[in-house]
């Protein structure tokens, strides 16, 4: 049993949490870390019910932009690489243009009956997986309506993914890949084509994961 003192013996900046990860506990000041407790959940047998907050120190300038190294190419669905260098590693505000992702080969190519899952084309790490508890039809009713591809939080791979306080998505590593945009069924991450074309490390032209 764990004995924790009063509550007015807690100061708000010190507030303790208790993560339960697998069989063991950790006691962690949440206010103060709040990034790394978020990992502890992350790495728990559940899933994060929402998005695992990031700091800006995740696109501080690296060796490409905020990235370690350029896109992977040959890109996925036939992406423009050049227009995924810019967005992906020279950027943090901007998008492709709205219905991009339908002029590309992304909807005759993807898989309709199973879920797909979707790289970092920096690192080749896996982003998101869609759709779940839900179908395609409905991922790209969404996806279309709003203009970019639109996942939930059950689709995000959460160990390899951050919401940073203003809403930008980003992967760990620096990748921008979009922005997080709520609606009235939940968090809604609307995500450029170009940030999530890679081939993962299985497939031929696949970069080296770092």
């Amino acid at each position: 049993m764990l004995l924790l003192p009063p509550p007015p013996l807690l100061s708000l900046a010190f507030r303790l949490v208790l993560l339960v990860v697998g069989s063991s506990c950790v006691l962690c000041c949440c206010e103060q870390d709040q990034e790394w407790c978020d990992a502890l959940a992350v790495m728990s047998e559940g899933k994060p019910k929402g998005p695992v907050k990031g700091s800006e120190d995740i696109m501080k300038p690296k060796a490409f932009g905020t990235c370690p190294n350029p896109v992977q190419e040959p890109l996925k669905w036939n992406c423009n690489p050049e227009l995924a260098n810019k967005i992906c590693a020279h950027n943090r505000h901007f998008a492709e243009h709205a219905g991009y992702f339908q002029e590309t080969g992304f909807l005759k190519e993807v898989d309709r009956t199973k879920p797909t899952t979707y790289y970092d084309p920096i690192t080749n790490k896996p982003l998101f997986v869609a759709p779940v508890g839900r179908t395609f039809e409905e991922f790209e009713k969404e996806s279309k309506s709003h203009g970019w591809p639109s996942f939930r939080d059950d689709e995000v791979d959460w160990g390899n993914v951050r919401v940073l306080p203003d809403g930008e998505v980003v992967s760990t590593a620096g990748t921008h890949l979009g922005h997080n945009l709520p609606d009235r069924k939940g968090n809604r991450y609307c995500i450029n084509l170009v940030c999530v074309a890679g081939r993962g490390p299985s497939e031929d032209g696949a970069a080296p994961s770092s």
